[in-house]
């Protein structure tokens, strides 16, 4: 019964890292499509820095 409980737990734990590990890339993609925007539309004038930092 042991050993059943635990290659349970494995795979929920391993499946909520693969399903963490997927949402990240997607925030990934989500935020270098942004960065990509922001650095196409940067305004003509001063620096060119769209951003503060």
């Amino acid at each position: 019964m042991v050993p059943l409980i635990l290659v349970l737990l494995l795979i929920l734990l391993l499946f909520g890292a693969g399903f963490a590990l997927k949402a990240l890339w997607w925030v990934a993609v989500i935020l270098l499509v942004l960065w990509l925007i922001g650095f196409v539309a940067r305004p003509k004038s001063g620096r060119g820095r769209w951003y503060r930092w």
